[in-house]
């Protein structure tokens, strides 16, 4: 098929020659997924929790950086041909999955991630396989069986043990897939909601349990109380005396980075060992109790916290694209690219501003609902994102712009669908106005 040729080369030859010219890239992070890495190759003796055990499992079995950066790539290939097909089979035009498949490939926010040794390309291709399993399930009766729904749960847990915010995926899925709405009736599939939900309890619970057991928290990783104080933070000067060993030095390490930085975000990990070294907590010990201490202060200073929760909503939306402008050797090279990197993510927000208004409009008037002839699959999409953008600003005030990254794509076919489904329509009122003049 030449459309799908078109999209395979480009796919292809974009991230080959990528690869010989921009070399892996390590952030803040890799850090931690390379020591998980290590301790998972020690049969998980030394693992310490603070991160889920796909990612570094992944790289624990890759061993080089090289490795890891040409296997993201792969993965970036197979997402990119993963769109195809939905948008193919969604439209019926082949030039409208190439279109979906080549804005995965050309979008600098995520060929330039797949150099970047961070959980965003894989949890991608999770979320992916999952979602192309529930496409599947929901556009034709022939695929619906137990085998499908088992994949499908499974893809979406590992995409939840790669990047914890998709922890819903399993449950969200299964009831898009066993719930529908016929002659006015809640009809349920059981067969879905099971054979989904199952690997999701499974694995998900699973690894739950073990950091409970292990760690006395029962979370995706030890690190909770650190990220809650992402939020808490900004009024950490309410915390009551009895914590001022703690208190006073989150503050000072506040006080620096604002000095510094201009925000108090991410303070908490710079603050970390001074302030088991004053309390004597240790790691995990210092992790629940800062957890109790946020949940308190939220519950005193709500409206404090809901206004960090809607910033950190809106910068969900304005994710930037993660790149080294220095790893390239050629200044003309690194200039283009530049202009290229603020020419996509200037358009990627304004799709994403489209994104919001139109799922809310299109969620309120049912006018729009069939204008742009939007299926339950589009619902799942929207569902995801929404959910994705609304948990992620509940838990953690810092890194939001990151987690969109993973699910750029789909936002990127929900705004083209709409413009296809709109110069579908105009073709479709000027031929039957043809018709009548003829």
């Amino acid at each position: 098929m030449f459309w799908f040729g078109i999209v395979l080369f480009l796919s292809v030859s974009i991230r080959i020659l990528l690869f010989t010219i921009y070399p892996p890239r390590v952030f803040g992070d890799t850090g931690g997924y390379l020591r998980a890495a290590q301790a998972v190759l020690n049969g998980f003796e030394s693992y310490d929790g603070t991160r889920t055990p796909v990612y570094p499992v992944f790289i624990g079995l890759l061993g080089s950086e090289k490795a890891i950066y040409a296997v993201q790539m792969v993965l970036g290939i197979c997402i990119s041909i993963t769109w195809f097909l939905i948008a193919y089979k969604a439209s019926g035009y082949p030039i409208f999955g190439a279109s979906i498949a080549l804005a995965h490939s050309l979008n600098p926010g995520q060929f330039f991630f797949e150099a970047n040794l961070l959980t965003e390309t894989l949890a991608a291709f999770w979320l992916m396989l999952s979602l192309l399993g529930a496409y599947f399930w929901l556009s034709n009766k022939t695929h619906r069986s137990i085998w499908l729904g088992l994949g499908i749960g499974l893809s979406a847990s590992l995409a939840a043990l790669t990047r914890p915010q998709f922890i819903f995926m399993p449950f969200l899925i299964s009831l898009f897939l066993a719930f529908s709405f016929k002659d006015r009736h809640l009809h349920i599939n059981w067969k879905p909601l099971l054979s989904v939900i199952l690997p999701g309890v499974v694995i998900i619970g699973g690894w739950m349990g073990w950091v409970q057991s292990n760690y006395h928290m029962f979370s995706l990783t030890t690190m909770s109380g650190f990220h809650m104080v992402q939020h808490t933070g900004y009024y950490f000067e309410d915390v009551p005396d009895e914590y001022a060993a703690l208190r006073d030095v989150y503050l000072e390490y506040r006080d620096e980075r604002l000095e510094t930085y201009g925000t108090q975000s991410n303070t908490i990990w710079e603050a970390i060992p001074a302030m088991q070294q004053a309390s004597g907590l240790n790691f995990y010990d210092l992790s629940r109790k800062l957890q109790e201490i946020s949940i308190r202060l939220i519950l005193r200073n709500p409206w404090q916290y809901l206004q960090r929760v809607l910033k950190g909503w809106l910068y969900f939306w304005r994710a930037p694209v993660y790149w080294d402008r220095s790893a390239f050797n050629s200044q003309i090279v690194a200039s283009l690219m530049q202009v290229y990197v603020l020419g996509a993510r200037g358009l990627m927000v304004l799709m994403n501003i489209v994104f919001v208004l139109s799922s809310v409009a299109a969620s309120v008037f049912e006018k729009f609902r069939k204008l742009w002839k939007l299926s339950n699959f589009h619902w799942l999409l929207a569902s995801c994102i929404w959910m994705t953008s609304i948990l992620t600003s509940l838990v953690e005030h810092g890194e939001n712009q990151r987690f969109l990254i993973p699910l750029q794509t789909a936002v990127v076919f929900w705004v083209l669908w709409l413009i296809y489904m709109m110069i579908d329509k105009k073709t479709e009122s000027r031929r039957s106005l043809t018709k009548l003049n003829e």
